[in-house]
């Protein structure tokens, strides 16, 4: 059940009326949006918080990697450096951001950039050498930024908080009135419980399609193995090896950790689960508060387990004790469609693709 501050509504009030009057002067081509001669699809929501962004990045790219040049942009939260920034696998999550630092460690050949002004960061991408220039772009969390027409746009919503049961900052979670919703050409539903029902998915379905033209998904949180952040100090390990005298350390700085602790704590049976706020910076504070609890753990073979997007804010922090790097594991994180629907997905990605690309072949050749 989800929990609205209802006495915050005139603030959401306010908040709607300017989002609306912001959204109708891009309608209007007052205020100026930008398409781009390559196809550059969105990947967002109108919900703040965690709807699982990066885990479909990642399956983008491992879709287009094969088959195409493409590169990831991304407004780089909470990085300490500003304007363009091409990242590579030694960029620290404070020059590029902890999701941007994520992405470039699992894929070392993907070309990445964070810029919060979309629109330039796209144009100086396609600047590029040819050998390096981008033949399709994945805009993450570019919803909202309008100054950018993508040709494409991906919406996203957990399954646990839809948006059709939300209300507008400050009262719910809502970034924008479910009506903008027209703007999106697929709605992706995350987050689904293994076990629904196809009366579930009915129900799912009459939901989440407020507009003809959409195409509706599902997917589920697939879980891998056990990794280690250094892996020269630790091996691999599956969770069901686990073993019922250990003690586990789960901690995270995510926006919504409850997957994530739910997975391990159904294979340990001595587990503390430390949640801090979405991007916390991992401070003196927090580690004190973390080696605390985890220098209390009896079991002289305990762990500490994290998520992969807080492990980018790990690897070269300089408060990181020496003896945790052979105990420190991360659970890595993919999603799965439901429903047998990864095919449509795929085709539907790539049809489109090859026809925007047709489509400003003949409007360069006309």
């Amino acid at each position: 059940m989800i929990k609205f501050n209802s006495s915050l509504s005139p603030f959401a009030f306010l908040y709607g009326l300017a989002v609306w009057i912001r959204n109708r002067l891009f309608d209007r081509k007052l205020l100026p949006a930008e398409r781009f001669p390559v196809p550059v699809i969105c990947v967002g929501n109108i919900a703040a918080g965690g709807t699982g962004k990066t885990p479909h990045i990642e399956y983008l790219v491992r879709l287009l990697q094969p088959r195409c040049k493409v590169a990831v942009l991304s407004r780089g939260y909470k990085r300490k450096t500003s304007g363009f920034l091409l990242a590579d696998f030694k960029s620290s999550s404070e020059a590029i951001g902890d999701e941007p630092a994520q992405l470039v460690r699992k894929f070392p050949n993907l070309l990445l950039a964070v810029d919060a002004d979309r629109r330039r960061g796209i144009r100086n991408l396609l600047a590029l050498p040819e050998a390096q220039r981008p033949e399709v772009i994945l805009l993450d969390d570019g919803f909202q930024h309008r100054y950018v027409t993508p040709s494409l746009s991906v919406i996203l919503t957990d399954y646990s908080r839809r948006y059709c049961h939300d209300r507008l900052l400050p009262v719910g979670r809502l970034r924008e009135p479910t009506f903008e919703l027209r703007r999106a050409d697929i709605v992706i539903v995350t987050k689904c419980p293994p076990a629904l029902q196809p009366i579930d998915f009915r129900i799912l379905e009459t939901e989440a399609i407020f507009f003809a033209h959409q195409q509706l998904f599902f997917t589920e949180i697939a879980y891998g193995n056990l990794k280690p952040v250094f892996p020269k100090a630790a091996p691999s390990r599956t969770l069901e090896q686990i073993k019922p005298d250990e003690d586990l350390l789960l901690f995270s700085a995510i926006a919504a950790p409850r997957p994530f602790t739910e997975k391990i704590t159904g294979h340990a049976k001595k587990a503390v689960c430390v949640s801090f706020p979405d991007h916390s910076p991992f401070g003196k504070q927090e580690f004190h508060k973390l080696k605390t609890l985890f220098d209390s753990m009896p079991s002289p073979s305990k762990l500490l387990v994290t998520t992969e997007k807080d492990a980018a804010r790990l690897i070269n922090n300089p408060r990181l004790p020496k003896e945790w790097k052979s105990r420190l594991y991360v659970l890595p994180v993919t999603v799965r469609f439901c429903r047998e629907s990864q095919p449509a997905f795929d085709s539907l990605i790539l049809k489109h693709i090859e026809t925007y690309r047709q489509t400003i072949t003949q409007h360069k050749q006309s």
